[in-house]
């Protein structure tokens, strides 16, 4: 089977600035809301059985107390952090699983289902929706990938290699390096991305730098822990669990909520496995 874990944070921010580009400007309530349950519907009628939504319940995370400049909701629209918590709960009432991340983030949720999913023996792949890069650190060859939608684009650990010039297990040890601007750690100056790589493919983890290879080593390795995903989140037991059912008698409610009736047109007919 294939198993699909999808990152509700990038789809909800998706879709609230792609509809506000679309309207005009206008803001709709719940609006992006709907885009993602629509997302979510679209990929169940192409196939999708086994499938999950991690959010970020609370933008800010652990990683705030390691490094000050990471990333916080300071800056983000009200009108879209007042469409986290109905998303959630919308999403419950279609019968989808999701996983509000509080202490961890959305993407620790990622790479944790991941993580589960790849010791199941009935999964033949796992695919994590999300064009974020610190994700690339949990495709493994051709049975966890990445799939960016955005980009139209599926990253096998080869697509990995070909993008980043390292291997999907290096990722941490590479955006440590060169930073990561959308989670607001800036790296270590006068490293970009091809002389990391070299530094990677060269010696191994950061923690093998020869002393006289990297300066800031203590700097870097802070860095490393604000990219590495944590993969211990107990969100299921069994894959089992991700199997979609169709919507509870809930989700009625939940779309006329929405101001959006064709949710629950579709969601009826979407196909149960």
């Amino acid at each position: 089977m294939m198993v699909h874990f999808l990152d509700g944070t990038y789809e909800l921010f998706r879709h609230y600035y792609g509809r506000r580009r679309f309207d005009q400007g206008k803001i709709a309530p719940f609006g992006a809301v709907a885009g993602v349950l629509h997302t979510v519907l679209e990929m169940i009628e192409k196939g999708a059985t086994h499938l999950g939504v991690a959010t970020d319940h609370v933008i800010e995370s652990f990683r705030n107390r390691l490094w000050p400049g990471y990333k916080t909701a300071q800056g983000v629209e009200r009108a879209l952090l007042a469409q986290f918590h109905p998303l959630e709960e919308a999403l419950a009432a279609m019968g989808v699983p999701v996983w509000p991340m509080t202490e961890l983030e959305a993407d620790d949720a990622l790479a944790s289902a991941a993580r589960i999913a790849a010791a199941d023996e009935r999964v033949q792949k796992a695919c994590i929706w999300t064009p974020d890069k610190d994700l690339a650190q949990c495709v493994r060859e051709d049975r966890v990938v990445q799939v960016d939608r955005r980009g139209n684009k599926i990253f096998t650990a080869e697509g990995v290699r070909g993008k980043f010039g390292v291997d999907p297990v290096l990722i941490p040890d590479f955006l440590a390096l060169v930073g990561d601007a959308a989670d607001g750690y800036p790296g270590i100056p006068g490293i970009g991305p091809q002389t990391a790589a070299r530094l990677l493919n060269r010696y191994g983890i950061i923690e093998s730098f020869p002393p006289d290879v990297l300066r800031d080593r203590d700097l870097a390795l802070r860095f490393k822990d604000l990219a590495t995903l944590r993969t211990d989140a107990p969100l299921f037991r069994d894959i089992d669990e991700l199997r979609w059912l169709g919507p509870t008698p809930a989700f009625a409610a939940y779309a006329e909520r929405l101001g959006d009736p064709r949710l629950l047109q579709r969601c009826l007919g979407a196909p149960v496995s």
